[in-house]
């Protein structure tokens, strides 16, 4: 069983949220952070003491230099040195961005690593990225983020030979910037199963398994289709209270599936999003994460290890 450093410390809700998701992923975790908070509510699991805390509100760079014994350094410490398989962090993403690239440091070949998530759309969902890593790119990013979503969606999302499409402004091969008409004749000749261009109504869409685009445009993107979700759920508890005021006895049948859709559309059922292109399996989680989420972020990172997720974008870097 894969063993996941666990930030304790990072998030808005450190460190008793954190640690109660630990405990209810049941898996191998280790909690780091400062032993003598910690030791109260970690329930017997294993604590690396980390005295210091980089805060939201510090330069990340700059905090890691001067923070060597924070929680994220010492996290990442043990990815780099072997002794986990796997980071989980709720805390600033700067701050872990940093200490993933610099600590456990970027896969060979990879020019910059990029943030993906899963996106609740068609049966399995759908990998979107870079979603806020690199507001600015190159093609040639682009054609690596495109390999290593597809990596990503083979081992997260179980999909085989996954379906790969550019976020454009139109579907035709001549739409969009240069970089988008430069970079759609890049991926037709890169190892992945490329389908063209995709539309913003895409996201949601069936197809395809993962969409591929430059940090400001996925961040934008992905914020606009969880706010939709938010908008379609407020709605549909608002008509359906009505009509469960009305009919009191639809309740029984009318409540679980109301659940069900929840928990799909809910960014927590997620867990958080991938940091693809490093040297180690590493999740961001949101910073207002609660135990639900840092317990499927945990779940999430072990399969990712599990399942040799680096292998995989190592062998799509090299093919």
């Amino acid at each position: 069983m894969p063993r996941i450093a666990l930030d304790a410390m990072g998030g808005d809700h450190a460190p008793g949220e954190i640690v109660a998701g630990a405990l209810d992923s049941e898996l191998d975790v280790v909690l780091v952070g400062d032993r003598a908070v910690l030791e109260p509510l970690a329930g017997g699991l294993p604590i690396v003491h980390a005295a210091e805390v980089i805060d939201m509100g510090d330069d990340p760079a700059r905090a890691l230099r001067e923070k060597r014994g924070s929680s994220i350094a010492v996290a990442a410490k043990l990815v780099a040195d072997g002794e986990a398989d796997g980071l989980v962090a709720a805390g600033s993403t700067g701050a872990t961005m940093a200490a993933a690239a610099l600590i456990i440091g970027r896969m060979n070949g990879v020019l910059r690593p990029a943030i993906a998530t899963v996106v609740p759309a068609g049966e399995k969902g759908k990998i979107v990225l870079d979603v806020g890593a690199n507001p600015n790119v190159k093609v040639e990013n682009l054609v690596q983020f495109a390999v290593m979503g597809a990596a990503l969606a083979e081992t997260r999302l179980g999909i085989a030979t996954p379906t790969v499409g550019l976020l454009n402004i139109g579907e035709e091969p001549g739409k969009g910037r240069d970089l988008e008409r430069e970079a759609y004749d890049a991926l037709e000749k890169a190892p992945i199963n490329f389908i063209g261009n995709v539309e913003g109504h895409d996201v949601v869409g069936e197809r395809p398994d993962v969409i591929v685009a430059d940090g400001f445009t996925g961040n934008v993107a992905l914020k606009t289709s969880e706010g939709t979700s938010r908008f379609v759920m407020d709605a549909i508890k608002r008509e359906l209270g009505a009509v469960l005021i009305e009919h009191p006895e639809l309740a029984g049948i009318l409540a679980p599936r109301l659940e069900r859709l929840r928990a799909r559309l809910h960014p927590e059922s997620y867990g958080g999003a991938s940091l693809l292109g490093v040297k180690g399996v590493v999740t961001i989680a949101h910073g207002s994460s609660s135990r639900t989420a840092i317990a499927n972020a945990i779940r999430m990172t072990a399969q990712e290890a599990e399942r040799h997720l680096l292998d995989r974008i190592r062998a799509g870097l090299e093919s």
